[in-house]
């Protein structure tokens, strides 16, 4: 069981890393090409648009032809999308790359979720979960930082030539490691039957809250990210590499919670942890409208990733008991109402900051996580 742990969570961090290689060459790319910095700022939202609005699609089908099915099928388009990248003469053609890597990005960490559901009782999930949750922070960080040295080594495309290298590697870890472990029962495709899926899943009593509460979660935590290095600035602090320092400490954050989520599962109650996960990412959002100095706002970083997770874990556990006979369509479903308010996030927080002023939009996103977490220890029951 922790072999096919480790190699779905290999796929996952081949997924991740993926996610952020073209945040740092951006510059490049737009010289190279001969565009705006503004204009290849495209290509993050090229990738974060398709990857929320792909998953009720990915999770349907994984229900549908199998999981890991699904989960190859998103491998090789991750390969297809890097060599894309990788030869691409104009810039539209890098968008239409972005595209289809967020589309097939998308299936990889939903279906990794059901997989863990399938195989593991939900009194378990939860330190599984952190498992791969561990990958995907470890992959978001690195993938960053690798592809800033890559694009240093070599130019902005050697980091989609080494993303599909290391897509290949993963897909033959995943082939070797899961040719026997897991077996897919294809199914036929019935639009009645998905009809029915989704009926189930947004039946469930948990399902709003569920769904509702990783929505905030992208809006009223996610969306102050981008506009971090802005306040820096606002504050004499024009390096972007404090900027990224700083953010990067929401990923230090989550590596210490997924070293420590064993002990809490056995020690704290699961109502605690929500609780708990709400009201630190309340405090840290006040905190940072007190505008400390930076190395202050990384250890706040640091708590936003270890609350966040206090509070997003245990959702994820309960999400893949929504429907189990469509643990993939539930999961991609959590996948794209957390993207969707990532997306929602930033233009939130704009007008906010444009019209009531950094302490009261800070304000304002507390008390908003504070009562998310609130509503989630209240609402949300193990049935174990």
């Amino acid at each position: 069981m922790m072999f096919v742990l480790n190699v779905v969570a290999c796929v996952i961090f081949a997924g991740a890393l993926n996610t952020r290689v073209v945040d740092p060459v951006i510059p490049q790319i737009a010289i190279d090409l001969g565009i705006e910095a503004a204009t290849g700022a495209l290509l993050t939202t090229a990738f974060a648009v398709p990857y929320a609005l792909i998953q009720p699609v990915l999770g349907a089908m994984a229900d549908t032809y199998g999981k890991k099915r699904m989960m190859v099928a998103c491998l090789v388009g991750i390969v297809v999308s890097a060599l894309i990248g990788w030869v691409a003469a104009d810039f539209w053609v890098l968008v239409a790359a972005r595209v289809l890597s967020g589309m097939a990005a998308g299936g990889i960490f939903p279906i990794g979720m059901a997989i863990v559901g399938d195989l593991l009782p939900m009194e378990k999930r939860q330190v599984a979960m952190g498992r791969l949750l561990f990958a995907v922070m470890s992959g978001n960080i690195l993938g960053a930082a690798a592809a800033g040295a890559i694009a240093d080594l070599t130019n902005w495309r050697g980091v989609f030539l080494a993303t599909a290298i290391l897509g290949v590697l993963a897909l033959a870890v995943m082939l070797v490691g899961l040719r026997d472990a897991i077996k897919d029962v294809p199914q036929r495709f019935r639009i009645a039957g998905q009809i029915a899926n989704f009926r189930a899943i947004f039946s469930h009593k948990l399902a709003k809250i569920c769904f509702g509460a990783v929505f905030l979660e992208g809006t009223f935590l996610f969306g102050l990210f981008p506009h971090m290095a802005a306040l820096l600035y606002e504050e004499g602090e024009t390096r972007a590499s404090i900027a990224g320092i700083v953010l990067a400490g929401f990923g230090v954050g989550g590596m210490i919670y997924t070293f420590v989520v064993w002990l809490l599962v056995k020690h704290v109650p699961e109502r605690r942890l929500l609780f708990m996960g709400g009201l630190l990412m309340g405090l840290g959002l006040l905190l940072i409208a007190l505008r400390a100095p930076w190395q202050a706002e990384f250890a706040i970083f640091i708590l936003f990733g270890f609350a966040f997770y206090l509070l997003h874990g245990p959702i994820q556990v309960h999400v893949t008991e929504l429907a189990p006979a469509a643990r993939s369509t539930a999961a991609s479903m959590h996948a794209a109402f957390f993207f969707l308010g990532q997306a929602a996030g930033p233009v939130v927080y704009k007008y906010g900051l444009l019209h009531i002023g950094v302490t009261a939009s800070l304000a304002v996103a507390a008390l908003v996580m504070f009562t998310t977490g609130l509503w989630a220890a209240l609402t949300l029951r193990s049935r174990v």
